[in-house]
């Protein structure tokens, strides 16, 4: 779904990114599932702010107008599928923009222990890598669009303004929210109390880790700067349906299959299978518990993208890369893509729990299939543990993250391993902008000799800035 391209947007993305990121070296929950509001009009600040309520003092935000809406800024912190609360009243047509631009500086090094494997004419080594230094990647930028058609019933828009795999913009996805009825009947509002309908071309509702990813420009969710390993993040064309009461949901949701709308080759393609059961409960006026498990299954398809959908790329650019390559073409550098492309069945397990200023969070998740020239499934684990702790009145937070993935690329006779210790913290400057730092360590392990990736490693320093509205 490319658009129009405007080189214009990344130098925008890089000035507002950088502006963050020079805050950050120039100074020193449970979140509201939606904003609802007790007064007759929207709300022009923050109703009920919950844990970011210093943080809101230090500046202003864009007043919640589209009802259903989980909010760009500090205020969208832990918010995981769009609130189920109006959030705002309903008072007729409203159509709302917002942003997100992120700048990171970077200080890797990688190393590793390949055998020098040559291309042809022999004038390349394929497994040396390529020199890396200090400073600044590509910005990224994301530009929101919401609007308001009805009571209950929105659309949501996120273009890519600029990105390290695509530095022309173009639309991300686009959807249709229905938390209302368009008529007014008794049993279709009563219906509507606990039932949600989304359908588009979205980012689907696997697990529990895209919510606290970072996308692409949008880095104010996730504590730190990378995201998982097998990053399971895509975008198809489908619907979620969505019932919810009382804390508990469960969701079923059916797909194309892949990232495009294709109707060529329809013999080698079928439709995605998608469900979400769990709760996510407050206990007393300390204690927020989650818990959801997710199904993910295709049965044939030509390009499944579950773990290789982020077209943005990765935040780790050019690590354990050789010296032919460039920062787009090798986007997903310091990822594990498990190539399970024909044919998928994933799932995956995420608690969190909320103390306080103390945050856990967990992802134990497994995906077996394979690719097209494959005849035999492989199975891949990964599990990832994350420990957040805020505190100055929640403006500043320091947080961990150990990851480890396992299992059998193709063409590979073993398993292999890869594991990544992330460090860092976060000051929330003001509800619109944040700077984060990590440092950040990642193994390759088992790898074959002739493979670069073979005694791999890249450790450093990451520092992002991040502007939101």
């Amino acid at each position: 779904m490319k658009g129009l391209r405007l080189p214009g947007a990344q130098k925008v993305a890089r000035f507002a990114g950088t502006a963050a990121l020079v805050a950050l070296l120039a100074g020193p929950v449970a979140a509201q599932e939606g904003t609802a509001s007790d007064v007759a009009a929207p709300d022009t600040t923050a109703v009920h702010p919950g844990p970011f309520a210093e943080v809101l003092k230090r500046g202003g935000v864009q007043p919640i107008q589209v009802q259903h809406v989980r909010p760009h800024d500090v205020r969208g912190i832990n918010v995981f599928e769009s609130p189920k609360e109006e959030g705002v009243p309903y008072t007729g047509f409203k159509l709302e923009w917002g942003a997100a631009f992120t700048q990171e500086y970077q200080a890797l090094r990688h190393k590793n222990t390949a055998a020098p494997r040559f291309a042809v004419p022999p004038t390349v080594d394929l497994n040396q890598l390529i020199r890396i230094g200090n400073g600044f990647n590509n910005a990224q930028a994301n530009l929101y669009l919401d609007a308001q058609l009805a009571r209950g019933i929105r659309v949501e828009m996120t273009s890519y303004l600029s990105s390290r795999h695509h530095n022309e913009t173009w639309v991300k996805d686009g959807y249709l929210l229905i938390d209302g009825s368009p008529y007014d009947v008794e049993v279709l509002n009563n219906l509507m109390k606990v039932l949600t309908l989304r359908v588009g071309h979205f980012e689907i509702n696997y697990g529990d880790a895209h919510f606290r990813r970072t996308d692409n420009g949008q880095a104010m969710f996730n504590p730190l700067v990378g995201n998982l390993i097998m990053d399971a993040f895509t975008t198809e064309i489908g619907g979620e349906a969505y019932l919810r009461a009382h804390g508990l949901m469960a969701m079923v949701g059916v797909t194309g299959g892949e990232v495009r709308g294709q109707v060529a080759q329809p013999q080698n393609r079928s439709s995605s299978y998608l469900g979400k059961v769990g709760f996510d409960r407050n206990i007393g006026d300390d204690t927020r518990v989650r818990l959801t498990g997710s199904i993910y299954s295709t049965a044939k398809s030509i390009n499944n993208t579950l773990y290789s959908g982020s077209r943005a790329g990765s935040r780790y650019f050019d690590v354990l890369e050789n010296t032919v390559s460039t920062e787009a073409a090798q986007a997903w550098s310091g990822d594990v893509q498990p190539g399970l492309r024909s044919k998928i069945t994933a799932m995956v397990f995420n608690p969190f729990i909320q103390f306080h200023g103390l945050e856990l969070f967990g992802n134990i998740e497994q995906a077996k299939g394979r690719a097209a020239t494959e005849t035999a499934d492989r199975t891949w684990n990964q599990s990832a543990g994350e420990v957040l702790y805020r505190f100055a009145g929640n403006q500043l937070y320091a947080a961990g993250r150990y990851n480890v993935v396992k299992g059998r690329l193709a063409g590979f006779a073993n398993d292999v391993t890869v594991d990544r210790v992330q460090v860092g913290g976060g000051w929330f400057i003001t509800p619109n902008l944040m700077a984060k730092a990590e440092y950040v360590k990642q193994q390759y392990k088992d790898f074959p000799s002739t493979d670069i990736r073979n005694g791999g490693e890249f450790s450093g320093m990451m520092v992002e800035g991040v502007v939101t509205f």
